[in-house]
C-alpha cells in the first residue's frame, strides 16, 4: 500500500511538472511569425499611440470640411499601405480627443513626423498628443485583415 501511494505521488508530481513546461512554451507558438512581426517573448512589442484632440481651426464651411476629412482619410491609408500606421479611427463621443493613430515605430519623433503628414494636423483642425505604448505584436497584422472585409474604402473610391 505504501508503494502504491508512493507510485501515486510521484505520478502526480511527474504530471505537474509536465504541466509547467506546456505553460513556458504554449501550444500553438510561432517562433518564425513572432519574430517577423517584432514580438518580444511575451508577444508584445512598442509602439507610439496619438491621441487626435479638436484643434483649434475647424473648418465652418461644409464642403472645406469634406474635402479635408477625405484628405485625412487617404492619408490614413497611405500611412497604413507603408506599414506605418497600424490602428487608425475615430471616438464617437464627440469630446475633445477625436481619434487616434496607433503608429508601428519605435520613437516618438518618427510618429510625429508622420502624424504631421496629415492634411487635417496640417490645418490646425486636429493637434496631437503622442505616447509610447505597449501593446501586442499581433497589431501589425490589423491591417492586411482590414483590406479581406472591408466591402467598401472610406474615401470613397
Amino acid at each position: 500500500m505504501k508503494h502504491t501511494i508512493a507510485l501515486l505521488l510521484l505520478a502526480a508530481f511527474a504530471f505537474n511538472g509536465f504541466g509547467q513546461a506546456k505553460q513556458d512554451d504554449p501550444a500553438g507558438y510561432d517562433a518564425a511569425l513572432a519574430q517577423k512581426l517584432g514580438a518580444d517573448d511575451y508577444g508584445m512589442k512598442m509602439y507610439v499611440m496619438v491621441f487626435l484632440k479638436e484643434g483649434p481651426n475647424r473648418l465652418k464651411d461644409s464642403i472645406a470640411r469634406q474635402e479635408l476629412q477625405k484628405a485625412h482619410l487617404k492619408n490614413i491609408l497611405k500611412l497604413a499601405d507603408e506599414g506605418k500606421l497600424i490602428v487608425a479611427g475615430p471616438f464617437l463621443d464627440n469630446q475633445e480627443i477625436r481619434g487616434i493613430f496607433i503608429f508601428n515605430v519605435s520613437t516618438i519623433e518618427e510618429a510625429k513626423k508622420l502624424s504631421e503628414t496629415d492634411p487635417a494636423v496640417k490645418a490646425g483642425s486636429l493637434i496631437m498628443e503622442l505616447h509610447p505604448w505597449y501593446g501586442s505584436a499581433a497589431l501589425v497584422e490589423a491591417s492586411a485583415l482590414h483590406k479581406k472585409i472591408q466591402k467598401k474604402s472610406i474615401v470613397g473610391n
